[in-house]
């Protein structure tokens, strides 16, 4: 990813001057030991699947990754034309470590691994992500999942 202090002005300028919204609670609980964890990916480097569509800018949405996915049906769309691609192309688990929770699993090291992992655009206000944040939250407790790997993008 390329560093603010690398872009020509005109770009940084606006993205510093950009707000960093706070919240009123604070979502940090505790929970079992990792090795009884059911583990989660929640991405905003704007992973889809083969076929589905890709993200727009200011996409609010997100999308689901079936926990048996494979590297090669997925497909980054993240927008931004900053956004390296390398480390995605040479290994899904630089920013999407799916078969590194898998090891870990087998391992006993965490409990399990969930079914359904999320994406979403990253490019985008959080605050505007919000109900779509939501959404996801209600999945992942449907999932019975305590413990998500957050991957900023």
């Amino acid at each position: 990813m390329v560093r603010l202090s690398d872009l020509p002005p005109n770009e940084a300028r606006p993205l510093a001057e950009l707000p960093c919204p706070t919240f009123e609670t604070s979502p940090w609980v505790s929970g079992p030991p990792l090795r009884e964890r059911r583990v989660a990916i929640v991405s905003t480097a704007g992973l889809h699947r083969l076929g589905e569509p890709p993200f727009a800018e200011g996409a609010t949405s997100y999308r689901v990754i079936p926990g048996r996915v494979k590297a090669s049906e997925l497909i980054m769309s993240h927008i931004s034309a900053n956004f390296d691609r390398t480390g995605f192309f040479r290994d899904l688990n630089v920013l999407f470590p799916l078969d590194r929770l898998r090891e870990l699993a087998r391992e006993g090291l965490i409990g399990s691994v969930a079914e359904f992992h999320y994406s979403f655009m990253g490019a985008t206000n959080p605050l505007e992500m919000e109900s779509a944040a939501r959404q996801v939250a209600g999945l992942l407790r449907g999932d019975e999942v305590n413990a998500v790997l957050l991957l900023p993008v």
